[in-house]
């Protein structure tokens, strides 16, 4: 009768503990469908066109944004120019040139936007909107050309503000970020296209001053060095980003 008992206590463990695993696996096995169904609608709706007036609105938008941009960045360059010359005359040698690099790309930057281009058909235009991000307390919308620059973004500004800290170091001077003209402007790498102007310096100030403080301490904090070229860690990166899918 003891023996009895001891096996039927067993089969109703196996039988009780089945069950759970089965549940578990049936939760499992729910959150990967709805994982996949929601993967499938973003990759749905990345394959949709929106429609030609919307194409139509937004390349004028494009060409507008770039426009636009192109004035602001004739003045930086000038501006840029000018205070390399002056940190040689302060004898800030290591700041004066990471800032003579820093203007030579923003002069580079203004060769690309002489080149004319057919907005009308740049992907971007025709390809819905997939992400939402927040900047300044307003919802913004974007689809994945527009949230690259954005991650592009905040990759130039901590590489920038790596450098500048440690020219800072090497000048010995105080740290400070909010002084260093790349933090100022924050535009390096932003080719006027996809999202406003605003939006990438945002983004590049972020990724900046973690990058600053990384290279004025020597460390590697926020990010991590490879063959020179320094890159913010991307569970950072995607923390800073805060882009959500659009459902």
């Amino acid at each position: 009768m003891k023996r009895t008992r001891v096996l039927s206590a067993a089969v109703l463990f196996l039988v009780v503990g089945g069950s759970a695993v089965a549940r578990a696996q049936g939760r499992g096995q729910e959150k990967q469908d709805q994982r996949k169904h929601g993967q499938d609608d973003r990759d749905k709706r990345r394959d949709q066109q929106v429609s030609p007036q919307e194409q139509q609105q937004r390349a004028q938008q494009e060409q507008r944004r770039a426009e636009a941009y192109r004035q602001r960045l004739d003045e930086q360059v000038r501006v840029a120019q000018q205070q390399a010359a002056q940190l040689q005359e302060q004898k800030r040698i290591a700041q004066a040139r990471a800032q003579e690099q820093y203007a030579a790309e923003l002069r580079q930057q203004q060769q690309r936007l002489q080149t004319r281009r057919d907005y009308s058909r740049d992907p971007y235009v025709s390809t819905p909107q997939t992400y939402r991000y927040v900047v300044g307390g307003t919802t913004r919308q974007t689809n994945q050309y527009g949230a690259d620059v954005l991650r592009q973004a905040v990759n130039n500004g901590y590489e920038q503000g790596f450098r500048a800290g440690q020219a800072d170091r090497a000048d010995r001077r105080r740290a400070s970020y909010r002084t260093s003209f790349g933090y100022q402007d924050a535009n390096f790498g932003y080719g006027g296209n996809y999202v406003d102007q605003s939006d990438y310096n945002y983004y590049f100030r972020a990724g900046f001053r973690r990058g600053y403080d990384d290279g004025y301490n020597s460390r590697s904090q926020y990010g991590t060095s490879s063959n020179g070229a320094p890159s913010i860690l991307g569970s950072l990166l995607t923390s800073i980003l805060g882009l959500q899918a659009i459902q």
